[in-house]
């Protein structure tokens, strides 16, 4: 299986412990933006809905476009009563939009799966003259809160972390936007905390990519490892996010002579 199609095999657990982004990031992207009613939006892997009803909440257009089946069963059952609310279940690489085009086009750590031409150049294609593109990511830091917690966990990272794909996308450059005709290039940053139990904790790395192809027995050995790890240490640990916002405008179209 595909490492972009595995999170659709834990839609509740990815449901319940992927990050959110704060209220600050989700006013200064609908400000930016100008979202509202009268508004087409497209969110690309929209997920569970991580950061979807901010969004939807506007009362603009909202389209969605997600990979994985029960995924997107798992967003119809929380957000199917929006009337303005349209799902499709496909791939956004090869999905024929037609005629399409949309005020804002935006991703939640869901761009960096696609091929850097295919993303920025589609992307392009699909906005209006004028149309926001917006990419959402999350950096987390448990190493600050308790350096001591941390070190323990990357001994158990050294002994168990065997995944059978490695992850690809780690060097994926979001400033090349700029190479595929978009304009007022920036990068905003935002602050948060979570704090988790260690069955939290041990619920929320299973929801990574390359956590979830690790082969047995190294599989049980690492999770369970991670959750005596937190146990030890009091059964918490603290998370310092960073939430990022990159923005890009699609230029206004010139007037032809």
């Amino acid at each position: 299986m595909e490492l972009r199609r595995i999170f659709d095999t834990i839609p509740e657990q990815f449901d319940l412990y992927r990050s959110r982004y704060c209220d600050e990031l989700f006013a200064d992207l609908i400000s930016v933006a100008e979202i509202g009613p009268a508004k087409t939006v497209l969110e690309l892997g929209p997920g569970t809905g991580q950061a979807t009803e901010p969004v939807l909440r506007t009362g603009c257009s909202y389209s969605g476009i997600e990979l994985g089946e029960h995924l997107a069963q798992k967003l119809r059952e929380k957000y199917g009563a929006f009337p303005q609310f349209h799902l499709i279940c496909d791939d956004f690489i090869t999905h024929n939009f037609g005629a399409q085009r949309f005020d804002l086009l935006y991703s939640a750590a869901t761009i960096q799966w696609i091929p850097e031409e295919i993303a920025f150049s589609k992307s392009f294609s699909l906005l209006k003259p004028g149309g926001v593109l917006a990419m959402m990511m999350t950096h987390s830091d448990y190493k600050t809160p308790n350096e001591a917690l941390y070190q323990k966990i990357q001994k158990v990272y050294d002994a168990y972390f065997r995944p059978a794909v490695e992850y690809p996308h780690r060097g994926f450059a979001y400033d090349n936007a700029v190479k595929y005709g978009f304009t007022d290039f920036e990068k905003r940053t935002y602050s948060g905390r979570r704090v988790f139990t260690a069955e939290e904790y041990v619920g929320y790395c299973g929801t990574h990519c390359d956590h979830l192809v690790i082969p047995e027995p190294y599989k049980t050995l690492f999770f369970n490892g991670l959750r005596d790890a937190v146990l030890e240490a009091g059964d918490r640990i603290v998370f310092h996010e960073t939430y990022i916002l990159y923005l890009a405008r699609k230029p206004l179209e010139q007037n032809k002579l």
